[in-house]
This record gives C-alpha cells, sequence and structure tokens, in this order.
C-alpha cells in the first residue's frame, strides 16, 4: 500500500490518497478543537489512543455484523480504511442526559433516560452543525427520498445495535457509556460505519466515580484530558 498525496486534513486527522482507488489512508493527529474550532489546543498521544482504539472497536463490531470502513492498520497513528462517500449526517446516541441535550432541554447531566435517544444532525461546520430530521433532509435535498428513507433505517438499526454492543465492552472495563457520534458512508451501496470511535466522539464516565474519561477534560478545562484518554486506552488493553 503506497502512500499519496493530502486528500484532505481535518481538526483530527489527515486523509492520504493511495495506489488503490477503493482505499484511503487515515493519520490521526494530537491537535484538540471544540466548539467548532473555537478553541484550540493538543491532546498528547490522542492520535495513538484514537486509531489504535478504533480499530479495535471496529474488529469487534465486523465481527457482530457491522459492516465497517475499517481495512489494516499501519502504524500506531495510520489506518488504511474503505473510500466511502460520507452521509452528510451526524449519528448521535444519548444513554444518560448530558452536554448539549441537558443545556437544550434544562436536564440535569447524568440524569438517566428511559430509553436511548437518536439525534440527526447535519453535517456542516460552518452552521455548526444543526440539529435536523428526514423532512429538512428531503426538503434540502441532501438526500433523495428512496435513498434516505433506506439509508436512514440501516442506520438506525446499525446504530442502535452498535450502541448496546459498547455499552456492553464499556461495562466491563468500568466505563459507562454516556453518549456518542457515529458517521456513515457508502460503500459499493452499502451503508457502514465510516468514522472513529474514541474519547474525542464519546462521553465515558467512570461506574464508580463519574470521572470524565474523554474530551470534555479539554473542552470543559477538567485538567489531564492525556491521562482520560490514555486511561480508556489502559482498560481496554491496548497499552500492551
Amino acid at each position: 500500500m503506497k502512500e499519496l498525496e493530502l486528500m484532505y486534513e481535518g481538526k483530527a486527522k489527515k486523509v492520504f490518497k493511495t495506489d488503490d482507488e477503493d482505499l484511503l489512508i487515515v493519520a490521526y493527529k494530537d491537535d484538540a478543537t471544540a466548539f467548532n474550532g473555537l478553541k484550540k489546543g493538543t491532546i498528547v498521544g490522542k492520535g495513538i489512543v484514537n486509531n489504535r482504539m478504533s480499530n479495535y472497536l471496529c474488529k469487534i463490531l465486523e465481527e457482530k455484523g457491522i459492516p465497517t470502513h475499517y481495512v489494516e492498520e499501519l502504524d500506531e497513528r495510520r489506518t488504511v480504511v474503505k473510500k466511502v462517500e460520507i452521509v452528510p449526517l451526524e449519528v448521535i446516541i444519548r444513554n444518560k442526559a448530558a452536554g448539549s441535550f441537558s443545556k437544550r432541554l434544562g436536564v440535569a447531566e447524568g440524569t438517566e433516560l428511559k430509553c436511548s435517544t437518536l439525534e440527526f444532525s447535519y453535517k456542516n461546520d460552518d452552521l455548526g452543525d444543526p440539529l435536523i430530521n428526514s423532512y429538512m433532509a428531503l426538503a434540502l435535498g441532501l438526500a433523495t427520498k428512496s435513498h434516505y428513507v433506506t439509508s436512514k433505517d440501516k442506520i438506525e438499526h446499525a446504530a442502535e445495535t452498535i450502541n448496546e454492543e459498547l455499552k456492553e465492552i464499556f461495562k466491563n472495563i468500568g466505563i459507562e457509556l454516556i453518549d456518542f457520534k457515529l458517521e456513515f458512508g457508502r460503500y459499493h451501496g452499502e451503508i457502514i460505519l465510516a468514522d472513529e470511535i474514541s474519547p474525542d466522539t464519546c462521553r465515558y464516565w467512570d461506574i464508580e466515580t463519574h470521572d470524565h474519561l474523554d474530551k470534555d477534560r479539554f473542552r470543559r478545562d477538567l485538567g489531564d484530558a492525556e491521562g482520560a484518554y490514555q486511561e480508556v486506552y489502559r482498560r481496554l488493553g491496548l497499552d500492551k
């Protein structure tokens, strides 16, 4: 696999073309941002944590029948992934009230929800990734009715399955999965998981102490973000 020119650089990753038109190489950075890029910094080692942790979880999900973009881990920061057409929706799954959910609805953080919730937001940094529903997506031409409904159904089913699998994985290492974000893409007509699962995209709380073990430590100036990322990494056994 030969790495060619840089195709795209985002807040947390660089994406490179390869000599295979069907595959890309993703390189994870230590750069950290919050509030749509208004806050910037560095979390030392987070690129390694996010890369290896995402790959580990993708392999588990693949075994459970959830298709992902994962192909091969090249080293601690770089991974070969399938080239997909990203669905312009962020999918947020919430198991407890936290973050924007608590602010919007006036619900105290940590409140147990009677059921998990699923939200869609329009993937657009300039607009702040606003919440969206299927009617809005159709009205704006983000998707045709036939493929949006099909994709939406598949995405919802996959998200619910992923949530159940991840909750169990983290529960077994003393971590509660509060909420998390997923992104999906189309690969040869199939809807597949197409982004990372990491402390950047999930809220993790220690089951006993409720300590935050995720990006909120950077976002909210709680301190020791590096230690939080490394703790999740260690509990998953990836530091060996």
